[in-house]
């Protein structure tokens, strides 16, 4: 049985974060990238919206190690994409 993804829609709506950073970034790969991601790629990043902001922003910073593997990809790749460079 596979696993179903949520909705675009509901997607969107889970984009909309508590910060104007975090919003472009979700939202901005949900736009731009998630249609043509990898399944993996796609079921991180709905990994990834059912955590915390602090937690989000953190991992993105380096400030904390991610603590999952498949959190690890997306957020290597939204740092990637948007050119975050933590600690330079």
């Amino acid at each position: 049985m596979a696993d179903t993804l949520p909705g675009f829609d509901q997607l969107r709506w889970l984009c909309r974060r508590g910060t104007r950073e975090l919003d472009r970034i979700l939202g901005g790969f949900l736009e731009e990238d998630y249609r043509n991601a990898r399944p993996e790629m796609q079921r991180a990043f709905v990994s990834l919206l059912s955590c915390q902001d602090p937690d989000i922003y953190d991992w993105l910073m380096d400030a904390r190690a991610v603590p999952e593997p498949e959190l690890e990809t997306i957020i290597a790749r939204l740092q990637k994409k948007y050119g975050i460079h933590p600690g330079t």
